[in-house]
């Protein structure tokens, strides 16, 4: 469906509402700031700024500005009343990365079809995962998707989620999985992700390679996995020191640890588990001297904005976020109207080609 700008612009701000990044009762931009931003009229961002006052998430204080209201929430509660239905969404976080853009899919999927929205995150916390799993059945959603928290480890959430099973509230899990359940899923091929980043790689002449991964999600597991079948497809040999792993938790230290390792000198190609990480290597790279691709070659995963901002345009794969919304959002409207839960979908990465992989 073909929308005109102003509709794009409300979505997007709608978005960022609902991923905190427009707190309650904060001053949204001013209208030239979002004339210049999107490259519209005074008129367009008008009509945008007046469909979500409209819709509960703005309001307008005459001579002081624009701000978040929270009246949307009211006028879903009011809906649900009347035989609205809400689909409560949980993901690892909201408003960083790529978790955005997937969760606009989702929105304006929901909206079209007169669902509404209940939005949550757990910062990929057990405890925070269990406060929005009771939130969500408190407010009786009638259906859920949800992204796994630490996916690659054992859950003590796990009963919460057969409770949810037993009382029929449809569930789909977006790119992991809880392997002990048997829920259906709608995930990357992380695997073929893995292998797909190490064999262009090789192909490119590195042998010396340096995999970063992380542990407690199920997708650095996958991912890991690919590394492994490329390299042994291609003859390549790798000992423990070439994978270096790390967890949430562990995050802030891994770069420093990367860095620590590449000063031995035996490696040409680093293939990270994200474009976070990626992202964050290069500018610590190329904050100490070194040239990307020249001294290091590095590859990201999920094609985030990351990949494209900074000195160099990293090489990574893709990941189709907002569509994952989209279908994610598909399923479960069809499954809740059908009565019959669907399959999973498997998306097929895409190697993207940029600035950072040298050819030796």
């Amino acid at each position: 469906m073909n929308q005109s700008k102003y509709q794009t612009i409300a979505e997007e701000i709608r978005t960022k509402i609902l991923a905190g990044v427009y707190p309650p009762d904060s001053a949204i931009p001013p209208e030239l700031q979002l004339q210049k931003d999107y490259g519209v009229s005074r008129h367009t961002v008008r009509q945008a700024i007046s469909v979500l006052v409209s819709d509960g998430f703005l309001r307008k204080e005459k001579g002081s500005g624009t701000y978040v209201d929270e009246r949307y929430k009211t006028l879903n509660t009011s809906n649900n009343k009347t035989g609205h239905k809400t689909i409560g969404v949980i993901t690892t976080y909201l408003s960083d990365y790529i978790f955005p853009t997937i969760i606009r899919g989702t929105e304006r999927t929901l909206r079209n079809e007169n669902y509404s929205l209940l939005l949550a995150s757990t910062n990929n916390d057990y405890t925070e995962e269990r406060e929005c799993l009771e939130k969500m059945m408190d407010h009786g959603v009638d259906g859920l998707i949800v992204e796994p928290t630490k996916s690659a480890l054992y859950n003590p959430n796990l009963a919460l989620y057969v409770r949810l099973r037993e009382r029929g509230i449809p569930l789909v899990m977006i790119n992991a999985v809880y392997e002990e359940l048997n829920v259906p899923s709608i995930c990357v091929d992380d695997v073929k992700g893995g292998y797909l980043g190490t064999e262009f790689m090789i192909q490119n002449g590195h042998r010396n390679l340096l995999f970063v991964t992380k542990t407690d999600d199920l997708q650095g597991k996958y991912r890991l996995k690919g590394f492994i079948e490329a390299c042994e497809e291609n003859e390549i040999q790798f000992s423990a020191n070439d994978v270096i792993t790390y967890t949430t938790e562990s995050f802030g230290q891994v770069i420093q640890e990367i860095a620590a390792r590449l000063q031995k000198g035996d490696v040409t190609g680093i293939i990270c588990y994200n474009d976070q990480i990626a992202n964050l290597l290069t500018v610590e790279l190329v904050g100490r001297g070194y040239k990307i691709p020249d001294d290091f070659s590095i590859i990201g995963n999920d094609d985030s904005v990351l990949s494209r901002i900074g000195s160099v345009k990293l090489t990574t794969l893709s990941h189709p976020k907002e569509q994952m919304g989209t279908d994610a959002a598909s399923w479960i409207i069809r499954t809740i109207e059908t009565g019959k839960a669907e399959g999973d979908i498997l998306y097929e990465p895409k190697l993207i080609e940029r600035d950072s992989v040298k050819k030796i």
